[in-house]
């Protein structure tokens, strides 16, 4: 059984270790903070072995290749893994190839590049690595009361992708305000995200793109951002293209904007999930509420929340089980349209709730 550790206690560590050490070694921090924050987009937690690997890169003790020399041979003494355990090898092998890549001078602002970033990142893991996906897709969005974004129809994608990269490629910024300037790429960000080229990997090979865009444009990102609130830039990106009139719901980019805005300013804005909730009540509101001792996403809950209180009953139920009784096989699924939303609404607590991570682990509900 591997060790999950608490993630945030490592990022802890590592912000006071690179404000102390030399540029090399600071920049290969903000590196591995961001490749390991990124993994949260889909649910994933790497283990205790990549975080101990990735200081040692980090040290300037080994380097990149040795890195993922030594994550593969790791896994490769396994004959059999658990869901959980493969799931954390594709956490590990991934942070892994992000550090790679954006410690990597080079960058070519094309769908190629695009591609190969996908492919790069998820080579071995993914049957159709680097290659345009070749049918539709939905997903059901805990934000959007279990709705999904509508994402571009396959047998456009490369003509959208093209179009997309043509138009940010002509656009000039010359002139524009830092406000204008964060903008903007919130809103060039949220298109090609939204054209979802790829069967699985979406957010975190468009982020590494536009981190990598970002940086051939002079920016240093602030890596706190992706380390901490990749999943509210997920989220962001599903309310930044969904809109249902009839249910009064419209697309905004204000909460990408934020995101941009701490990610490149250094502004502070508190990126909360439950603020993206469809439910949640209008923007000028959320300071006053988010004081109040009730922080609940909505007084009717979803019905995936409701399953999972059906489902929990008055146990004590590890996350395994929970998904057997609910009929899932997606874990991101049921992290993010059952669980996640039960424990910010206040409805289902952890047992062990200092170690979110600890296999042990089980959830009950708040009585």
């Amino acid at each position: 059984m591997l060790d999950r550790i608490d993630v945030d206690e490592w990022y802890f560590d590592l912000e006071g270790y690179m404000r102390q050490e030399e540029p090399a070694q600071a920049e290969r921090g903000r590196a591995w903070a961001t490749a390991i924050g990124l993994q949260a987009v889909d649910g994933l937690r790497p283990s205790q072995y990549l975080l101990d690997t990735a200081q040692q890169h980090i040290d300037g003790d080994i380097t990149i290749d040795e890195v993922q020399d030594r994550i593969k041979s790791y896994y490769e003494r396994w004959d059999q893994r658990s869901h959980e355990e493969s799931e954390t090898e594709e956490a590990d092998t991934v942070s892994s190839r992000i550090a790679e890549i954006l410690g990597e001078r080079t960058f070519n602002f094309s769908p190629s590049e695009l591609r190969s970033i996908h492919g790069r990142l998820f080579k071995g893991l993914i049957k159709e690595a680097g290659a345009y996906r070749k049918h539709n897709i939905s997903k059901n969005e805990w934000v959007l009361k279990g709705d999904s974004v509508r994402y571009a129809a396959w047998e456009s994608i490369k003509d959208t992708v093209e179009y997309d990269l043509d138009r940010e490629k002509s656009f000039s910024y010359e002139g524009s305000s830092k406000s204008e300037v964060v903008a903007h790429i919130a809103a060039f960000t949220s298109g090609i995200w939204q054209i979802h080229p790829f069967c699985e990997g979406n957010t975190r090979t468009t982020a590494v793109f536009i981190i990598k865009y970002l940086n051939s444009l002079g920016f240093e990102v602030d890596n706190r951002s992706f380390a901490g609130h990749s999943w509210y830039f997920r989220n962001a990106l599903v309310r930044a293209n969904h809109t249902d009139l009839e249910k009064g719901v419209y697309a905004t980019d204000s909460y990408l904007v934020r995101f941009f805005e701490n990610l490149l300013l250094g502004t502070d804005h508190e990126l909360k999930n439950r603020y993206l909730h469809v439910d949640w009540p209008q923007e000028e509101d959320c300071d006053q509420i988010a004081e109040s001792p009730t922080e609940q996403v909505t007084e009717q809950v979803t019905e995936q929340v409701a399953s999972l209180l059906g489902a929990l009953g008055s146990e004590e139920l590890p996350g395994v089980e929970l998904m057997a009784r609910l009929g899932l096989k997606h874990r991101p699924t049921f992290l993010y349209s059952y669980l996640h939303p039960a424990i910010e609404a206040g409805l289902v607590e952890r047992t062990i709730p200092d170690k979110p991570n600890s296999r042990f682990q089980k959830y009950r509900r708040v009585r």
